[in-house]
């Protein structure tokens, strides 16, 4: 939900609330929940003609639902996981009995853990570079990354770098950059190596980022992960207004108005509830600071295209496999099994994700197809080439995300623009998963974010 030229005729009439949120992802939504429940009016704008961000559902087959946006929650995501609870929205364990696949070179091998089995030596290697990245990410404020000691040196070295420098064995360098595909969708020298460690901070980890059990793939919703905003927007006094994309915020000491394509709001507050990539495109007046959109600047979302074959069965299980793959060959880097709760139909799950969603992002769906069939079938075998159908989105493609899973900050950014993070700008509050210190980039961290503004908003206008 961004400024964009063309669209409807703004709204000329200005209607008065306290708070205009805008997004209506899980941010916006908590946040005007929160606002409401405070006693305070939100009114909650969105460019979509649905709620929900970048959380997405597709029916596959009657009251079946794959999720092409976000899906998976984990241990320690609490404050996702108890308002999926106060919604009513079971979860289920991700599928993840028998064996895993690793794909390297022209052999495939069955594993079981987190990591494939390797020669002992580049195992070793990895495993000590990811307790190595623990204990840096330790030192890390959340509240302040660029506070972290030595934070300019860790905020000049890319993830790549790191790697290389401290990685010898060229399979394991492999290994640890699908790991940094796999969780910000970008490659290794696009990441800033201080902002890798933040975000492993905010997890608790790295390997509670890469595991399904224990970890953050763990669980999935039953129903979909879309019923998460659908009863959010549903428990609101004032629904959201969607096809409304805010085009300007005009802002004073103590005042907004926020002008979108069916609606016009004077209020006290504004909270974005936008990545920054997207809350730079609004036109501000007076502008925002330069630290604060220089900041949004250099912060991009990652690309990734979600893609899924639908079977009849998950014939893989028959077979002893979990569904679960890894491959250096690509251009899938990370599979999964994603078959809905009872077990029919069969879902296999392929990511593509940084380089390689930027090589197919201007190829045709069929060729996209084609090649992702190609992985699944040198993975599973012949049957995986014949999907009875076959379900992609490319968030790089989708103009109100322009990416996804979130952003990544890159080299100098954090130690030359962090200060102006989640500082506000007069009436205007940042909110969202990019904004969150636990869990950032993930739907618990747009939870936290969106209720934790609120609760900011409604003491200061308590006062």
């Amino acid at each position: 939900m961004c400024a964009r030229k063309g669209g409807a005729e703004l709204a000329s009439a200005a209607l008065e609330t306290d708070v205009v949120v805008v997004g209506a992802g899980l941010a916006g939504l908590a946040c005007a929940r929160e606002l409401e429940r405070a006693g305070l009016a939100a009114a909650v704008l969105e460019a979509r003609d649905r709620v929900g961000g970048r959380i997405l559902g597709r029916e596959i087959a009657p009251d079946t639902v794959v999720e092409l946006g976000a899906q998976w929650v984990g241990p320690g995501q609490d404050r996702v996981l108890a308002l999926a609870a106060e919604l009513g929205v079971d979860t289920y364990p991700t599928y993840r009995k028998g064996m895993r696949l690793f794909e390297h070179g022209d052999k495939v091998t069955r594993y079981r853990g987190t990591i494939p089995r390797l020669n002992p030596l580049v195992l070793a290697e990895v495993q000590a570079a990811l307790w190595r990245i623990d204990r840096l990410a330790r030192r890390v404020p959340c509240e302040a990354p660029w506070e972290a000691p030595r934070a300019h040196r860790l905020d000049a070295e890319t993830a790549a770098s790191w790697i290389r420098r401290s990685v010898r064995s060229a399979t394991a360098r492999k290994l640890l950059a699908l790991a940094v595909e796999a969780v910000w969708a970008c490659e290794p020298e696009d990441l800033s190596f201080l902002h890798m460690l933040f975000y492993v901070r905010s997890a608790g980890g790295f390997e509670r980022l890469l595991e399904t059990e224990g970890g953050a793939q763990e669980r999935r919703f039953v129903g979909g992960s879309q019923l998460l905003p659908h009863r959010l927007a549903a428990e609101l006094a004032s629904p959201p207004v969607l096809r409304s994309p805010v085009r300007r915020i005009e802002w004073g000491d103590d005042r907004v108005t926020v002008i979108a394509d069916r609606a016009r709001f004077r209020a006290r507050r504004c909270v974005v509830a936008l990545p920054p990539p997207l809350a730079c495109r609004i036109e501000y007046d007076p502008p925002l600071p330069a630290l604060r959109d220089q900041l949004a600047q250099r912060t991009p979302l990652g690309t990734v295209i979600k893609c899924m074959a639908v079977y009849d069965e998950p014939f893989w299980r028959d077979e002893g496999l979990s569904g679960e793959a890894t491959s250096t060959v690509g251009p899938v880097g990370v599979t999964f099994d994603n078959s809905p709760p009872q077990g029919r139909p069969g879902v296999l799950l392929g990511f593509l994700e940084g380089r390689a969603a930027r090589t197919l992002a201007g190829a045709t769906v069929a060729q996209r197809r084609e090649a992702v069939l190609a992985c699944f079938a040198r993975l599973f075998g012949p049957r995986a080439a014949r999907p009875r159908d076959f379900v992609e989105h490319s968030w790089a493609d989708d103009p109100w995300s322009r990416g996804c899973y979130g952003c990544h900050f890159t080299p100098g950014t954090w130690t030359a623009y962090g200060s102006a993070w989640r500082r506000p700008v007069g009436p205007i509050h940042w909110a969202g998963a990019e904004y969150a210190t636990r869990w950032n980039g993930y739907m618990d961290g747009a939870v936290r974010s969106g209720e934790e503004t609120a609760r900011t908003l409604a003491a200061e206008l308590a006062g």
